[in-house]
């Protein structure tokens, strides 16, 4: 990827100080909240006493269970709302905003406390006395769905909340039977936190007068965030006011109204006060929903000529003591969609089983289920080539789908909308000189170390939403200068800078002339999803194009009247209106101001447009080096080339990849939550739980092979997640082929220097 950059527009302001994340709110007669968490993985709660922490100084309320339970709220329902197997529904699963009669993770609400201070109130808090009843815990999904498990809810004898089936199971058998090789494959995807830069925080405020709340938290979306509080409240939408300003990092984890900003909304009605809370780093590490968290099982079907006939998949599901709200829709129908891949299988079974454990609920990470999907299929093709003595590259290309065959229709019934698999896969080699790696590796061999190479291919779904519009609105202030508004704002991926860069490209003007509102609740009402999925720049950005579009045919009548010509004799360039085949004309920003009256403008333009959906590509290859004397991995390269339809702005797709490869990297090299059998999470801060440094990311080589999407104005496919995505299942496979070299065959991420330095005792060649 290349091209010019000039900046982001937001840089100064957030590089400087002047961003305005939500500690940074303050208000008038503020308190502040504290909350007391259970430090126990599953019990039953006998009684709370409170009266202690009522009694210390400067402390204005303590709410508990009990009153979130007694003011009606609940969270928000889940959103599987399609049948599971044999037309199974998804069992209720009781979720309480704080914990009532019983907690069921380390880290779930039990009471909040309001004081002047946050000191105040965090002293408070430990002056609580619960009285719990301790149970047995579960921790491992595989272990909760035993007989004689733990059971957590008597509504689930089981724990198993769901299991979604998806595509044809005679017809894939029937592959089974006949194939010439099966490869079986088990991989754990363990659970991750998101961490994010931002604590989860958040200030409420309650206009008595108006009847309406204010809540200024970490966001991902204005629509998303108001829908869930008012549907966890019983409070209508339109007295319940979302502000997000700048977002310290989303990444899937800052889509849902959390349970705390419930109690919050609670706290600020009952003081008569705004209440301020921001969280601790150990709060987001017990409480932050975290990402992943499934065992897959694959069988991959083959034909004597090597061709892809059928695919099973089982999938258990480690969702937590409850069920997010989005979390088993991520992993049940969401990777349907894409779960062959790239590749042309005809015959596809899947079960996916959603499994309650005593830790914290899962919901969507960078990525959602996408990287756990290719991760699996890469591992199996690379394990079937070795085990049918192939090529494992010459495997890939032999199934992929051709550019001629998109759009292209999957066993499961998702239509891919277009891509070049074979063009990815011959620029990534060529790129990553990727033929001379036997030379590369013997130097390394040589040098007492190990080296692996792996290149992977993969197809990931992007956009959509549960919108069935997304609208934009482009106003015209008395100065002439346009606003647009959206419903969502950015947490990294530079919003404020591509989106005014669309419509000045259609304006013919810069783009320093105009200005984005985002999120905003003073702003025109709109419908549309948040800043998930991919989807931003094909939404919002098509939606902002095709409003841009309408504004210029709507000036085209002004201007001819200003100009005192017939409307068909009008031609647009440059941002100005001209009568053709004469000097005479207005520019467009003239035309806006001359044409504001009373704070309106015969200008103004919403559009709305219904969601696009597309499929974003890549290629991706990595080449590690291992010194089996202490199980340390270098990365010695890394390039991918990525389709992500047409590129508006080549520097902020660029970093969209990089922060997603940092995070896949992440994943296999260095993150795992880990839990002891009683639910305490021993990975809870970051002397225990390791995160990826830039420094390790090193060789990096960017490319596009773009392949612009039918489905939107703007041709462009979701990049924030191809990153991850692809760099998952690259560099696990990287690291693989390096350790078969000394007899290590299976290892569970993360690769950890112990972890590997084990493997390879174990396997006795070194």
């Amino acid at each position: 990827m290349s091209g010019a950059f000039h900046g982001r527009r937001e840089d100064f302001r957030l590089v400087t100080g002047q961003g305005k994340y939500t500690s940074d709110w303050n208000f008038p007669h503020q308190a502040y909240g504290h909350f007391l968490r259970a430090d126990r993985g599953h019990a039953d709660i006998l009684s709370v006493d409170i009266s202690a922490a009522l009694a210390s100084p400067g402390v204005l309320a303590v709410l508990t269970g009990a009153d979130t339970t007694a003011a009606g709220f609940g969270p928000a329902p889940n959103m599987v709302k399609f049948p599971g197997k044999g037309g199974s529904k998804m069992k209720p699963v009781p979720r309480e905003v704080m914990a009532h009669k019983k907690v069921v993770f380390v880290g779930q609400e039990v009471a909040l406390v309001v004081a002047e201070t946050a000191a105040q109130a965090q002293e408070a808090a430990e002056k609580i006395i619960v009285d719990y009843h301790d149970l047995p815990a579960v921790v491992d999904a595989e272990a909760a769905l035993e007989p004689g498990a733990p059971v957590i809810y008597r509504e689930l004898e089981n724990n198993l909340a769901f299991d979604f089936e998806y595509g044809a199971q005679a017809e894939t058998d029937a592959a089974f039977a006949a194939a010439a090789h099966v490869t079986k494959l088990a991989l754990d995807a363990p659970r991750i936190v998101g961490n994010p830069m931002e604590p989860k925080a958040a200030v409420t405020i309650y206009d008595a007068a108006k009847d309406v709340y204010d809540l200024y938290s970490p966001s991902q979306g204005l629509t998303g965030m108001r829908a869930g509080l008012s549907v966890g409240t019983g409070i209508p939408e339109d007295r319940i006011r979302a502000h997000a300003h700048d977002v310290g990092g989303g990444f899937g984890i800052r889509g849902e109204a959390y349970t705390e900003y419930l109690s919050l909304m609670l706290a600020a009605k009952k003081v008569a006060r705004p209440v301020k809370w921001v969280g601790t780093r150990t709060e987001t590490f017990v409480s932050d929903h975290h990402g992943r968290g499934a065992k897959l099982f694959g069988e991959l079907a083959i034909d004597r000529d090597g061709r892809f006939t059928a695919m099973r998949i089982l999938w258990i599901i480690n969702a937590g003591g409850y069920l997010s709200t989005p979390g088993a829709f991520t992993n049940t129908l969401a990777p349907s969609s894409n779960i062959t891949s790239i590749y042309k299988i005809p015959a596809a079974h899947g079960l996916h089983r959603v499994v309650l454990t005593n830790t914290t609920p899962t919901t969507p990470y960078r990525g959602a289920a996408r990287p756990n999907v290719t991760y699996l299929i890469e591992r199996l093709i690379d394990e079937a080539a070795l085990e049918l003595k192939m090529d494992r590259v010459e495997l890939r290309r032999k199934n992929l789908i051709a550019r001629s065959e998109f759009p292209f229709k999957t066993a499961t019934g998702a239509v891919y909308d277009s891509g070049d698999p074979a063009g990815l896969l011959d620029d990534v080699l060529l790129h990553s000189d990727f033929q001379r790696f036997a030379e590369r590796k013997e130097a390394t061999r040589q040098n007492g170390k190990l080296r692996g190479a792996a290149c992977c291919i993969f197809i990931e779904p992007s956009g959509g939403g549960s919108s069935p519009q997304e609208e934009t609105f482009i106003k015209f202030g008395e100065s002439g200068n346009p606003v647009i508004y959206t419903v969502s704002g950015p947490s990294g991926q530079g919003h404020e800078t591509v989106f005014p860069e669309i419509v000045g490209r259609e304006f013919g003007i810069a783009p320093e002339n105009i200005t984005l509102r985002f999120s905003d609740p003073d702003g025109p009402p709109l419908k549309g999803d948040g800043t998930i999925g991919s989807r931003s720049l094909m939404s919002h950005g098509g939606s902002l194009m095709l409003a841009a579009r309408e504004v210029v045919k709507k000036g085209r009548e002004l201007a001819a009247s200003h100009l005192e010509a017939a409307a068909e004799d009008i031609e647009f360039t440059d941002g100005r209106y001209r009568v053709k085949g004469t000097d005479v004309s207005i520019t467009l920003l003239d035309l806006a101001r001359k044409s504001a009256a009373n704070g309106a403008n015969p200008l103004d333009t919403m559009y709305g447009m219904p969601a696009p959906r597309a499929f974003p590509t890549g290629a991706h290859v990595a080449e590690v080096e291992i010194d089996p004397a202490t199980g340390e991995v270098e990365l010695m390269s890394y390039v991918g080339v990525d389709d992500c339809g047409n590129v508006i702005n080549h520097a902020l797709a660029e970093g969209q990849v990089h922060g997603g490869l940092m995070q896949g990297f992440g994943q296999v090299f260095d993150e795992v939550c880990l839990y002891d059998a009683n639910g305490q999470m021993l990975t809870a801060s970051f002397m225990d739980y390791c995160m990826p440094r830039a420094h390790e990311l090193k060789g990096l080589k960017l490319y596009d092979r773009p392949v612009p999407s039918p489905t939107n104005p703007l041709g462009a496919k979701g990049v924030g997640e191809a990153g991850a995505t692809g760099s998952v299942p690259t560099l696990a496979c990287a690291v693989m082929d390096a350790l078969r070299d000394v007899g290590v065959t299976h290892l569970d991420l993360p690769y950890t220097p112990a972890r590997i330095w084990r493997a390879i005792r174990a396997a006795g060649k070194v």
